[in-house]
Formats: structure tokens, sequence, C-alpha cells
């Protein structure tokens, strides 16, 4: 896709876009931005496209997208004759990333429920030194009295 006459700076950028300088730099080097041209002063000069592509960009990380399903996304922006079904999967597979990271939360969220309850049914308010809680967590994992959250 050409790319518009430049005129923004990358703080510019950066203002439009939310995101930070050291950011934009980044996706530059990691070839997720294109390299922008340069003012006479030396200064990155960003177009439009630019700006879009950093937005798309910025908002697929919203998302949790990692960086080479972002790199996939993008790549498909700019291939019109592909189908729109290989975005679908990208998605379908960050999708599916993102319900098991859900589940190991779940778990983790009933053991810290269960440690919550111990301790107060066995010893809250008594001396720490003699905490299940603490007791527990000082357990190596695979003879913890408490079910692992994973």
């Amino acid at each position: 896709m050409p790319r518009s006459a430049p005129g923004l700076t990358i703080g510019a950028l950066a203002e439009r876009t939310g995101c930070n300088p050291p950011t934009i730099r980044y996706y530059e080097e990691i070839g997720l931005l294109p390299r922008p041209g340069r003012r006479a002063s030396g200064h990155r000069s960003y177009g439009d496209e630019d700006l879009r592509r950093l937005t798309f960009i910025r908002r697929c990380r919203d998302f949790g997208f990692p960086v080479e399903q972002v790199r996939a996304l993008v790549a498909l922006t700019e291939s019109p004759d592909r189908d729109c079904a290989e975005a679908r999967d990208v998605a379908q597979t960050h999708l599916e990333a993102v319900r098991e990271k859900l589940a190991e939360l779940h778990a983790l969220e009933r053991t810290l429920a269960e440690f919550v309850d111990t301790c107060t049914a066995a010893c809250a308010g008594g001396p720490a030194s003699r905490c299940t809680m603490l007791e527990d967590l000082s357990i190596p994992a695979p003879a913890k009295r408490a079910a692992c959250c994973g």
C-alpha cells in the first residue's frame, strides 16, 4: 500500500495511538511497523498509513494477541486476495489460548480460596508461625495437602 505524505513526529504518533515512543521504535525494529522516512533534521516522520497500521497493531495487542499473531494479521491486511477465514483462524487460536488461561486462573482462584478458608477455620488470630496457609505454601508441590491450581 502506498504511504501518504509523512508528517507526524514519533511523539504525535504516540499520542494519537496510545503507544509510547519506545514501543513504536520496537515495532519498527521487529518489522511490524515499516521504518519511517526522515526529515532533514533526521527525526522520524510518519504518515496516515503508519497511523492506521500502528492503531491496528495497538488494538491487536490490547486484545492480547502475541506479536507473531499480530504479524500474521498485519500480513492479512496487506493481502486482499487472501481469505478472511485466515483472520478468523488466528482469532480462534488466540481465543482457545485465552480460554485455557481462564481455566488456569479459575483453578488458581479455587486454590487461593481454599487457603483463605482453611486459614480462617483453623488458625486465623493465632500465631503466624502456626498458620496453615503459610505451612502449605512451604510444602513442595507434589506433597501439598491442598489441591494445586495446575
